[in-house]
């Protein structure tokens, strides 16, 4: 990156900002954008943008940090959250919201170069992520082939012809792959709208399969029915589109 990254430190105790500040004075490259004693205020100075990095506590009035960074999270392109706190006990929910990293205080120098050198890397690939982001922010016209699948610090590209089969998670939806399962923020309704139909089949309200995958429909205890897939999973199929199903496992080149 051309100009220094921008951080904000953004923490209710003045102490705490101060120390902060005085070690990123020590540290060449970076500037200070701004200090905030609430997520409010953080939150107004990172809508006026210049903001790449964020120093946030988690323990704050009113709004937490962890509140705000998963309110960050949800935005196209937010800047990295490295939380810096004296409570160690969020850490799961920090990488949850997509944190680079989880420093505990008091937080030495050395610890704090190393997540700055971290998130210079990412900084220095910000075109790439943005283009990667849009990928599923602002679709093309026509059906996608991949997504841009966002993990504690990095976006991966998948092809969704490498994806078996999907299924509803909440907000998130679980992508199948051959080897691994990856968790992507959408829900399955905004998903499916722009998948190829000739790719892939609603078979439950929380579950998508790709048509190739399809062996062999059979009885399941309860309503419904089981889908075999021919990567050995078997997804439930609701009553409401077995006789879909069973139209796809008679098209012209299927063998179940």
């Amino acid at each position: 990156m051309s100009a220094a990254p921008k951080v904000l430190i953004v923490d209710d105790e003045l102490h705490a900002r101060a120390n902060l500040r005085l070690a990123l004075a020590a540290l060449p490259g970076w500037a200070v954008a701004g200090e905030c004693a609430d997520a409010a205020a953080a939150r107004t100075r990172i809508d006026a943008g210049g903001v790449d990095i964020l120093l946030l506590d988690i323990q704050m009035p009113v709004e937490s940090g962890l509140v705000l960074a998963r309110d960050l999270s949800r935005r196209a392109m937010p800047p990295l959250v490295v939380f810096v706190t004296a409570d160690r006990g969020h850490a799961l929910e920090a990488f949850d919201v997509h944190a680079l990293d989880y420093l505990v205080k008091p937080v030495s120098e050395t610890r704090l170069r190393q997540t700055l050198e971290r998130a210079a890397v990412l900084l220095g690939q910000r075109d790439a992520h943005a283009r990667a982001l849009r990928t599923f922010a602002d679709p093309q016209p026509g059906y996608w082939r991949e997504l841009a699948v966002r993990s504690v610090g990095s976006i991966e590209r998948v092809g969704l012809d490498r994806v078996q089969w999907i299924r509803s998670a909440g907000n998130y939806v679980e992508l199948h792959l051959a080897q691994r399962m990856l968790l992507h923020r959408s829900t399955l309704a905004a998903l499916e709208a722009y998948l190829d139909p000739a790719e892939f089949l609603r078979v439950h309200r929380c579950v998508l399969v790709r048509r190739g995958q399809a062996r062999r429909l059979r009885a399941a205890n309860g309503e419904g029915a089981l889908l075999e897939l021919a990567c050995g999973a078997g997804v439930p199929v609701s009553e409401r589109y077995v006789a879909a199903v069973k139209r796809a496992l008679r098209a012209p080149g299927w063998s179940p």
